[in-house]
């Protein structure tokens, strides 16, 4: 049965955002695709699939953004069945440790990386109450998230943001606990080829998408598992 999908942070075509678009598409999907800026590579795939894909122009830093998105997939969609909460941000700093970090850096990419899929949760539960199937929420995290496996003196924003948004995922897992028809994880997503100079990942972004899709149809029911996952499945420590 095909669902409805929004997914966010979707306009790089070497990106795992993309990738999972092309994914839910080929699988006869209808996708809502969302994107801060125009993307000529989003806007050729919705010229393939012009039935199926509908592009968001959505910033997910403001809630009046997100809120209007909403409302225009409201019209177009009376369920979302999944959303992927994929778009994220690092600042220029990302790679400095602190005597050469800039602090002020670390509250905006919260607000992106953190608090932003909540809004997207917050303005599209409506639509995922109506889910027949069952809802999911999955927001792409990362395995610097992890405090127990903390090991780097960098990342200072990007690390914050991921452990605020895991923290923020498990509190709304507690929230759904007593909705058979939703569910939330958060996903390690491993490391991906989702730069063209990039040779050293090992995951093709558009392999890995499938991957990330059968997964994800594992979880929707599933109430009881680990909340923060590897991409095989596997809990990964808080």
């Amino acid at each position: 049965m095909p669902q409805t999908v929004l997914i966010t942070g979707t306009g790089r075509p070497y990106a795992l955002g993309f990738n999972l678009v092309r994914r839910y598409l080929e699988n006869g999907d209808r996708v809502f695709a969302s994107i801060r800026r125009p993307s000529e590579a989003l806007e050729a795939l919705q010229k393939e699939y012009p039935d199926q894909l509908h592009i968001l122009t959505m910033d997910i830093a403001s809630t009046a953004s997100v809120n209007v998105a909403a409302e225009e997939a409201a019209r177009w969609t009376d369920h979302i069945d999944l959303i992927i909460n994929n778009a994220t941000t690092a600042s220029a700093d990302t790679m400095k440790e602190l005597p050469d970090f800039d602090l002020d850096l670390i509250a905006p990419a919260v607000n992106v990386g953190a608090v932003r899929p909540i809004r997207v949760v917050k303005a599209f539960l409506p639509l995922l109450k109506k889910s027949e199937i069952g809802a999911l929420v999955v927001n792409i995290s990362s395995e610097a998230g992890s405090i127990g496996r903390c090991y780097r003196t960098f990342y200072l924003d990007y690390g914050t943001e991921k452990a605020a948004l895991n923290m923020l995922t498990m509190t709304l897992r507690n929230y759904f606990r007593n909705d058979p028809n939703l569910n939330i994880i958060c996903l390690h997503p491993g490391w991906m080829r989702t730069n063209p100079g990039n040779t050293e990942a090992p995951l093709d972004p558009y392999e890995h998408a499938e991957t990330l899709r059968l997964l994800f149809e594992t979880k929707r029911h599933d109430k009881d598992g680990p909340v923060f996952i590897t991409y095989s499945g596997e809990a990964y420590p808080w």
